[in-house]
């Protein structure tokens, strides 16, 4: 994973919410579509996109497909994420954050040793 693909990742406001939502724990695609009051395709174009650029890592579990931030041994990757958790905390981000907090999101507690990160996945 190189410095561009990392930013190229994170310069998009779709997928900043989908990271804001994403760090507090693993989520299915349809959780953070209602999150995101966006559509579905919308919502599995940018999960691909930042999967491919290997910020998330994804796995099935049932009829769902669930999705982490699995920034691994990233240490850039880490970094623009503990920088963004001040952004996250305001506006746009703390309501997509209290819809998901309304929503129940059991299925995607999953035990850590489930976890899509674990065995170097990432």
């Amino acid at each position: 994973m190189d410095c561009v693909a990392i930013y190229k990742s994170l310069a998009e406001e779709s997928r900043l919410r989908i990271l804001n939502l994403l760090r507090k724990g693993p989520l299915c695609v349809c959780h953070v579509q209602e999150a995101l009051e966006m559509p579905q395709s919308k919502v599995s174009k940018q999960l691909s996109y930042l999967k491919k650029h290997g910020l998330l890592a994804s796995r099935r579990y049932n009829n769902w497909t669930i999705y982490e931030i699995c920034a691994g041994d990233n240490s850039l990757v880490a970094a623009n994420l503990r920088e963004l958790e001040k952004v996250f905390e305001s506006g746009q981000y703390r309501e997509d954050s209290s819809r998901l907090e309304k929503l129940d999101t059991s299925v995607a507690c999953l035990p850590r040793e489930e976890s899509c990160c674990e065995g170097g996945a990432c």
